[in-house]
């Protein structure tokens, strides 16, 4: 059995700084490689055509041609990229707006570089990503109704729901959950340890806010995980 390919990664900021802490942190040419970087939105997109990353970690805000400006066309020119934004900004309209534009993840500036690894590998696999904070005040606000409505411009891409910050296993654990499982049930059903359902279980209530099991059974119910 071959190898997995490490991911690659373009890296998009206007501060050089920035793009060098990220490549030191992900450049270890076994399970990421920057592959490229651009100081801009424009610079992103010729950049995506050229090297035809598997994820583009991009900075929401730059002079120049910003992140959120970009997302449509790096998707329109490079369909299989995932987009990872990057930001300061943990401000609802921001995140929302990336989601809204195509970002599949959502990471914030002062994050570990064991979540920017993370945010990175997830978004790769086909989930969404979002730091904790910014996954709290997103679910917060769907549950709320407090979503600001979408500007009447074309877009396709569709507002996630409060699930959709999880990955897959930590959706299977939440249905898992709301069936009344306890945790060792969990384990024997998935082939995972207690210990691992037990993390799975702190990370997805982490992330949409909620910490009692009455509280994720009616999460799963509005959101049609069961029946």
């Amino acid at each position: 059995m071959s190898e997995q390919s490490p991911i690659k990664v373009l890296v998009v900021d206007d501060h050089s700084v920035v793009r060098e802490g990220i490549r030191h942190v992900l450049d270890d040419g076994v399970r990421f490689v920057v592959v490229g970087e651009a100081s801009s939105g424009v610079e992103a997109i010729s950049a995506a055509v050229e090297v035809q990353p598997d994820v583009v970690v991009l900075d929401i805000s730059m002079p120049g041609g910003s992140g959120l400006h970009a997302v449509s066309e790096l998707l329109a020119k490079v369909p299989t990229v995932r987009i990872l934004m990057l930001s300061v900004h943990d401000d609802l309209e921001y995140i929302l707006e990336s989601v809204r534009a195509g970002a599949h993840g959502y990471l914030r500036k002062d994050s570990t570089p064991a979540e920017l690894r993370d945010a990175v590998t997830t978004v790769r696999s086909g989930n969404a990503w979002f730091s904790p904070q910014v996954a709290r005040q997103l679910a917060e606000a769907l549950r709320g109704g407090n979503v600001p409505p979408e500007p009447v411009v074309d877009r396709t891409v569709k507002l996630p729901s409060a699930v959709d910050v999880l990955t897959g296993r930590e959706r299977e654990i939440l249905i898992h959950i709301a069936e009344g499982k306890t945790n060792k049930e969990i384990g024997a059903v998935l082939g995972i340890s207690t210990r691992t359902v037990e993390a799975h279980r702190d990370s997805l209530m982490r992330k949409i806010g909620i910490r009692t099991v009455a509280g994720l059974t009616r999460l799963a119910l509005e959101q049609g995980l069961i029946g």
